[in-house]
């Protein structure tokens, strides 16, 4: 479920900012993204940043800290992460603020090529040595036999959440951003995630599939494996939009039953 968004800096929080980089000057919220209760543009007086957070006893605090782990290995496809603070209660990320735009997936624009140019570099990154979900694991609970899990088993860095907002393009290209869900497991995995959202933004399955080709291990994904995930998907996005009612879930539960009818008519 979404996290609640706070519409001004706590009083702690900015305390704990200014004690890293001293007097804040200014400070916008950014509306953008699910997951946290900070989300602002903060200016101090030498530099801009890009602060996140969440409560410590937060259930979901967890991903901070795996942001923070993750943020070394992706300083080629990530803004740069300056400090990570634990302290008073929260849990905070400062990250170099980078302008750009949120991510266009209807068909046609002219960022999916930009994005596919940094999922084929994220694939190049090799898998951080901390401990890390698997696909496996993550999914376990939506096959109907455990052996198919091992279609899903796999040593690449995932990124997994593919929300147009995780995804800022620039004037150098895209980045991404929101590394919470990292996760390891088959290359291909990534860009059968991202052509869901591809669909749900107005592209036929099969558009969102010839866009998801472009990337180097889609030929390695074996078919019964994307009809696998195609039936799973369909069910993980079942349950979110079950219990959601913000308006990206039912999009996404009927991108996903589009997608497993294409791939099992």
């Amino acid at each position: 479920m979404p996290t609640e968004r706070l519409t001004q800096l706590p009083d702690a929080v900015r305390r704990l900012i200014e004690k890293v980089n001293g007097p804040v000057v200014d400070v916008g919220t950014i509306t953008a993204g699910l997951n946290s209760a900070v989300a602002a543009r903060v200016r101090t007086a030498d530099r801009t940043m890009f602060v996140k957070g969440l409560p410590l006893d937060h259930p979901r605090v967890w991903t901070q800290k795996r942001e923070a782990q993750i943020a070394p290995h992706v300083r080629s496809i990530a803004p740069k992460l300056l400090w990570h603070i634990e302290e008073n209660g929260w849990s905070l990320l400062g990250f170099e603020y980078v302008e750009g735009g949120h991510a266009d997936y209807t068909p046609g624009s002219p960022h999916l090529p930009t994005l596919m140019a940094t999922m084929t570099r994220l694939a190049d990154v090799p898998a951080p040595s901390f401990e890390l979900k698997t696909m496996p694991h993550r999914l376990r609970t939506y096959v109907d036999d455990p052996a198919d899990l091992s279609w899903f088993a796999g040593n690449a860095l995932l990124h997994t959440e593919w929300n147009p907002h995780n995804v800022l393009i620039t004037d150098s290209g895209a980045l991404f951003v929101d590394w919470g869900w990292a996760s390891l497991g088959a290359a291909w995995i990534d860009p059968a995630l991202w052509l869901l959202w591809l669909i749900s933004h107005g592209h036929t399955p099969e558009q969102a599939e010839n866009a998801a080709a472009a990337h180097p291990a889609w030929k390695l994904a074996p078919t019964t494996g994307l009809d696998v995930l195609a039936r799973v998907q369909q069910r993980v996005w079942n349950s979110i939009a079950e219990q959601s009612e913000d308006d990206w879930a039912k999009p996404m539960q009927n991108a996903a039953q589009a997608w497993n009818e294409y791939r099992q008519p």
